[in-house]
């Protein structure tokens, strides 16, 4: 379960109340601009910089990789299900601008300076970044399953499709960089896997908070999937795999009273584990 939870604007309580009412089983990550407030007693965790972090239910026995001074990057630990089984976590935060879906919907770029700014945003060196630090656990993936949780800021290829082009701004196929790197290191995206259809299933995660744009246009705000489950190794089954948004939050600015700690969407994929 990803959930971004944006520095000053909820507490932890809020935020352990939306996890609490949504049953998810962790480990799940918050990438967050402050530490969160847990109980040793009850749950495990790992704090990586002021950006990222993981929270389980089960023990963690190893913790790696460390996020950039910027807060974006990676983090990542192993997670000991019983005797027999384990999986490694890894939660991941990339830079959020230039933003390719502002790019395409709002300024109505052509898809070759889609590409090329997402290239300059970083994120595609920050994935690679990321998955030459999974590539050990990749390559050991059927005995040790791996999943990459988080933010990427980025769409997916799998979600602009020719007939989901009505929900981009009339934008087509369009091969963004960030979730090819992620498929073409063997990476599959659960969402997706259970919701083949981007057009009956889109999946948006951001943002429930903003429906339109902030610049005062009066433009609605492109609604996109760039929160992610994603997996590899024959040990995990997709059983299924959905958004949530709690307590009908408020449209930006007037979030001070939300119970929903975010300013995205949460993904909560539910695996079956062999």
């Amino acid at each position: 379960m990803p959930a971004g939870v944006p520095g000053g604007k909820c507490g932890p309580q809020p935020g352990s109340q939306a996890v609490r009412s949504s049953g998810v089983s962790p480990p799940w990550p918050p990438a967050s601009t402050w530490p969160w407030s847990v109980t040793t007693r009850t749950v495990h965790h790992h704090q990586a910089g002021h950006n990222l972090g993981v929270i389980s239910r089960y023990p963690i026995t190893d913790r790696f990789g460390e996020p950039a001074p910027s807060g974006y990057g990676a983090t990542g630990v192993t997670v000991r299900l019983d005797d027999t089984k384990g999986v490694t976590v890894w939660n991941a935060h990339l830079n959020h601008t230039p933003y390719g879906p502002y790019d395409a919907c709002l300024d109505r770029r052509p898809v070759p300076v889609l590409v090329e700014h997402e290239r300059a945003s970083g994120r595609v060196a920050g994935i690679e970044d990321i998955l030459r630090a999974m590539a050990p656990g990749l390559a050991t993936r059927d005995a040790t399953p791996v999943l990459l949780l988080g933010d990427f800021n980025a769409p997916s290829h799998l979600d602009w499709t020719e007939a989901a082009a009505p929900l981009h701004g009339g934008y087509g196929p369009v091969a963004w960089p960030v979730s090819k790197a992620a498929e073409e290191a063997g990476l599959r995206d659960s969402y997706r896997m259970a919701h083949p259809d981007p057009v009956s299933a889109p999946g948006a995660t951001w943002s429930p908070l903003h429906p339109l744009h902030e610049d005062g246009s009066g433009r609605a705000e492109p609604q996109d999937r760039i929160d992610y489950v994603l997996f590899a190794g024959d040990g995990l089954t997709v059983l299924d795999s959905t958004t949530l948004v709690t307590g009908g939050p408020s449209p930006y600015p007037a979030v001070a009273a939300n119970t929903w700690p975010s300013d995205h969407a949460a993904v909560i994929t539910t695996f079956a584990v062999r």
